[in-house]
């Protein structure tokens, strides 16, 4: 018979593509990977991997263990999500990752509500832009992860994914002190195309968004400056460096001088939580997804 165990480790070979990488995932040393899968070897009778260079490649035994692998791993996580949601209890673990202002504005009243109510549920946050924890979410690695899109850019899901909508979160445009339009109430984007922008991280949705949007004003883009966090980010529009588009979520420490000024048409993203469809029934996926609309509805 197959063991279970023994199965993940060759998935997680599979997937992150080394022992050593499948070892940080499983939290167990490379060493007892690797005795795992000559377990499996010496179970199934074939060889499963074989060296490439300064590491391993997957035989064609391996492949296709490894199909079968994701097929029964799922269905055990099925399985254990029907189990809790029979007992109806919110238990075990849940790891949950959030991107910036949902971790800071979100966040830490939601699990303070989820510890509260489920005193049984150990809870393991992370905070994540949506480019690298979706991934995560649809391999297994968390269960559960808030994400955003924009109203003109709408996020792709991968297959397998469900969501729930959390809210819905207006962004405003900061503008240096000095400003010619910072006196109005409320501006067009394209007013602004020519301007200087300060950005989050190349590596982050933001970003990516900010980019696609004046993009499509006919306005190449000038980012002189990227910085991930949006303290850092209105601190250099104070300085007097470039605008920036800043959620109202989360959004704290202004420096002085900044002036927020609304869009219009509105600028709007939607606050998701994402969690693979496997995973729906289990208890503290729902109990998760209520706390943090409760908290949003309140801020």
């Amino acid at each position: 018979m197959l063991d279970l165990e023994r199965l993940r480790a060759l998935h997680s070979v599979a997937t992150y593509g080394s022992v050593s990488a499948a070892a940080d995932v499983l939290h167990v040393t490379t060493s007892a990977v690797s005795q795992q899968l000559a377990k499996l070897e010496r179970e199934t009778g074939q060889k499963l991997l074989e060296r490439n260079g300064r590491g391993v490649r997957l035989t064609d035994a391996a492949e296709l263990l490894v199909e079968h692998a994701e097929h029964i791993l799922s269905l055990v996580e099925r399985a254990e999500a029907d189990l809790e949601a029979h007992r109806g209890a919110v238990v075990g673990q849940l790891t949950l990752a959030a991107f910036a202002t949902a971790a800071r504005g979100l966040l830490p009243t939601a699990l303070g509500r989820l510890r509260a109510d489920h005193p049984d549920l150990r809870l393991i946050t992370h905070e994540m832009d949506p480019m690298q924890s979706m991934p995560l979410v649809a391999r297994g690695d968390l269960d559960m992860a808030v994400v955003q899109d924009w109203n003109n850019q709408p996020l792709p899901l991968a297959e397998g994914l469900g969501k729930g909508l959390i809210c819905d979160d207006v962004a405003d445009v900061a503008l240096p002190p000095d400003h010619p339009l910072a006196h109005r109430d409320r501006i067009e984007l394209k007013e602004l195309a020519g301007d200087p922008w300060i950005s989050s991280s190349p590596d982050s949705i933001c970003c990516e968004w900010l980019f696609h949007t004046l993009r499509s004003l006919d306005s190449e883009p000038r980012v002189d400056h990227m910085a991930y966090e949006i303290p850092t980010q209105l601190a250099l529009v104070a300085a007097g460096f470039g605008n920036a588009i800043v959620p109202r979520m989360g959004c704290c420490g202004v420096p002085e001088g900044v002036r927020f000024v609304e869009l219009e048409p509105a600028l709007t993203r939607r606050v998701y939580a994402i969690w693979r469809e496997e995973a729906t029934r289990r208890p503290a996926i729902r109990a998760a997804l209520d706390a943090l609309r409760a908290v949003a509805a309140t801020t």
